[in-house]
């Protein structure tokens, strides 16, 4: 499989299909948190990247086989999956197959095209990112696109929310010493007042940021975070467990399609890929760093293993 993988264990969608529409990386935001590294180059242009009906096979052929293990089908992507100009109309050729809801994990930037809003209005969750509450901030944490601007990512989100009927959940990365402050969480709260979203959910950057100073809040920025950002506002734990792996023929295969999309680190590799040795996971590692196929990549005291092609500055 190229641009669907799992079902997996999601925070917040239970057993999660993944759709990944975009090729690496293809984004309008840079953020200093991404686990994924950094964007090279910035894009805002939306076009076809992968052909839908690719994407589709590949969703149809899972549902034929693990259609009772799903709780969601997720676009998601190793980027923005707004960008994917057919992502309307994938959304609903998934609804069309299967009852299993949809969920869209998004920056948000394009919602204040109409033509974006309208192809997201069929899916059962919507999931953008808000982690600033002022333009100066939102600068500062996304990198944006010169094209995505603060004010039209929240006239759009307000947009939105005004006409679609579906769950739309806001996803609050929460950083030491850059959004924690009360200061910063009450601009965040007005700015989540005037979208209103259904929920929104604190999440930290547990995995290896694009920037090497970024660090994820304490426990008393998580505290206040909850207390100040409304009633709707919780705290959202990473899951323990990593990908479920079952399906991959070799363990070198595994890992490269896992931390294409999700940075681990060795023992949660290890975890995760229970169905070799630790040696044969420490083996498949050093084949595929000499090979090229993935790199190593420090933060916060551990290493963890990435796409070979990933920006991650030192």
């Amino acid at each position: 499989m190229q641009y669907v993988y799992g079902p997996i264990p999601s925070r917040r969608l239970g057993r999660s299909l993944g759709v990944d529409p975009i090729p690496l990386k293809t984004c309008n935001w840079n953020c200093i948190y991404c686990q994924l590294g950094r964007s090279t180059p910035l894009t805002n242009e939306r076009r076809e990247y992968i052909p839908r009906e690719a994407i589709l096979a590949e969703i149809q052929e899972t549902l034929a086989h693990h259609s009772s293990e799903i709780d969601y089908i997720s676009f998601v992507g190793s980027g923005e999956p707004t960008l994917h100009s057919g992502l309307g109309w994938l959304i609903r050729a998934v609804k069309a197959i299967t009852t299993i809801p949809v969920a869209v994990i998004t920056n948000g930037v394009l919602l204040h095209r109409a033509d974006v809003r309208q192809e997201l209005l069929a899916a059962d969750v919507v999931m953008p990112t808000v982690s600033a509450g002022t333009a100066e901030l939102y600068r500062r944490i996304h990198r944006p696109h010169p094209d995505a601007g603060f004010e039209q990512l929240i006239d759009g989100l307000c947009a939105f929310r005004a006409e679609y009927t579906g769950q739309l959940w806001v996803e609050v990365m929460l950083i030491r010493n850059v959004n924690d402050s009360e200061i910063a969480l009450r601009d965040l709260e007005r700015v989540l007042r005037r979208i209103q979203p259904d929920q929104v959910h604190i999440v930290l950057p547990d995995r290896p940021p694009a920037e090497p100073w970024v660090q994820p809040a304490d426990s008393e920025g998580l505290l206040r975070a909850e207390a100040l950002l409304g009633p709707v506002a919780h705290i959202v734990h990473p899951f323990s467990n990593g990908v479920h792996a079952s399906d991959y023929a070799s363990p070198d295969e595994a890992i490269v399609s896992i931390v294409t999309r999700h940075p681990m680190s060795l023992a949660q590799l290890i975890t995760t890929l229970n169905a070799w040795t630790d040696d044969e996971v420490s083996d498949a590692l050093a084949r595929l760093e000499q090979a090229g196929a993935i790199r190593p990549v420090e933060r916060l005291g551990v290493r963890f293993w990435a796409a070979a092609t990933s920006v991650f500055p030192t």
